[in-house]
This record gives structure tokens, sequence and C-alpha cells, in this order.
């Protein structure tokens, strides 16, 4: 058993983009969303690419995933699961693996944390060779969706509660864990950690872990290039030959060969 573990937010995290296109063309094909419900979702994902997680609509997306999901066999989740999980492992950053490989190494448990459903995160966490994946859960009744979440909404606060409760099941000491994110509706998530780091961040988080001194990284979306920005959006110089990440710590850049020896040493 370990005393301590590292929390990996998904969408443009984990992974590059957005898991909503992949499970909204899943869902769509097992008739669980139609051409309007993609359609909207299309539009909110290109918005989180560019603007990030505002936190707007959280609950729509919660009551649209109840509504959809009511009556629903679990057999067909369980299967959407499956679909998408390949498309899924290809967004997985390489930055993300090696993040994944660090703490494995110094034998800390690793756990997706993400509001998209459990039959989606739980198979890609394992396929990565993760500990587990906390997703957003439907109450199963006679083997059929009920419409009722059964668990916490995995979002915002709710991400924060189901950390909280693993780390008294599990004997996690929080100080000593880790947790990755780029949204600000993380920010209750960050907090419970020892050991926060904002991750592409938005513009709310990028200003408040400059202000509190997190590490700020940038990854790369589809390469192994990475950028560093300051607080005003300008690009900063310096992409190290070989990096796969810059950063900022009160201004100054972190490497990964840097964020490694943190992350090895637990500081």
């Amino acid at each position: 058993m370990t005393d301590s573990a590292a929390f990996f937010d998904l969408d443009r995290t984990l992974i590059s983009g957005t898991s909503a296109m992949p499970v909204g063309i899943e869902a769509w094909r097992t008739g669980l969303a139609s051409n309007k419900d993609i359609l909207g979702w299309g539009i909110a994902a290109l918005s989180f690419l560019l603007l990030g997680d505002k936190g707007e609509g959280s609950d729509d997306t919660k009551s649209t995933f109840l509504t959809r999901i009511e009556g629903a066999s679990a057999d067909i989740l369980n299967t959407l699961g499956t679909e998408v999980l390949p498309k899924l492992v290809a967004q997985v950053r390489p930055e993300s693996k090696k993040l994944l490989r660090m703490h494995g190494d110094k034998g800390r448990d690793t756990w997706i944390v993400s509001a998209s459903p459990e039959v989606v995160v739980a198979p890609l966490a394992a396929s990565l060779g993760m500990t587990g994946g906390l997703g957003t859960r439907g109450r199963i009744i006679d083997g059929h969706y009920t419409g009722e979440l059964d668990g916490p909404f995995m979002y915002a606060q709710g991400k924060a509660d189901a950390i909280e409760k693993l780390a008294v099941e599990r004997g996690y000491d929080l100080d000593k864990c880790y947790a990755y994110s780029d949204s600000v509706s993380d920010l209750h998530m960050l907090e419970l950690v020892g050991h926060p780091v904002a991750v592409n961040p938005d513009s709310a988080l990028d200003h408040i872990a400059h202000e509190r001194g997190w590490p700020v990284v940038i990854f790369a979306r589809k390469t192994k290039r990475a950028l560093a920005f300051t607080s005003a959006g300008a690009a900063a110089a310096g992409i190290a030959a070989g990096s796969y990440l810059l950063g900022r710590k009160h201004g100054r850049s972190i490497t990964l060969v840097q964020l490694a020896k943190r992350t090895l040493r637990g500081g």
C-alpha cells in the first residue's frame, strides 16, 4: 500500500483534446444521442478547446447525461466505453505518459478524475496501467440505468469530494498527493493536495497558479514541442531542445527534467 497518489483531470490535461466528441459520436451510434445533441456537443467542445472550461452549462450537461441514459441497458453503456477507448488512447499526451511512469516509479497510485462517464474513464485508466478512474456514474437497477446519479457528479466540488472519500478508503496522505488540471473548475481538487500542478491552464487558473507559486506547465497539443506563455498570454522564448514541456513558477521556466525531479522526490 502507498500513502500517496497523483490525480489527473482528463480533457486538455491527460489527453490533448476533449472526450466529448468521441463519446458523443459513439452515443449517437448507439441511439443515446440525436443529431441536435451532437451539434451542441461539438460547439461546446470547440468552445472548451479554445476558451477552456468556464463552468457554464455544467448543470445542463448533468441533466442531459442522466436523461439520455435513462432506461438504457448497462451493456450498451459498457459497449460505448469499449468502442471509444482506442480514440481516447490515441489522444493521450506523451508528456502525460511520462508523468504516469514517473509517479509509478515513485510508488504512487495514479487516477483519472473526470466528469465523463465512468464506463469511459475506468477502461482508459486500465489501458494506461493506472490504478483506476473516477467518473460520473449512473444508478443501475435490474441491468438498466434509472436516470439518477450513483455518487457525485464528478465536476468541481464533486471531484474533491470523491478524492477525499478515496483518500480515506486507501489511506492516502493528501499533503503528499499530486493533482493535475487545466481548468479553474478543478480548483477544489487542486487545493486539496499538497502538490497541485496547472497544465495548459485557462486564464483564471493561470492567474491563481502564478499568485500561489504552483508549477505551470504547457504540454504540446500534437508534437513534442511546447510553448511557455506569460500571464498576459504572449509567447515566451526558449523551447528547449528535446523538451516535452516548459512551465513557470514565479515566472521561472520548468523543464520536464525539473518537474521529474520534483515528482520523484515528492517536492
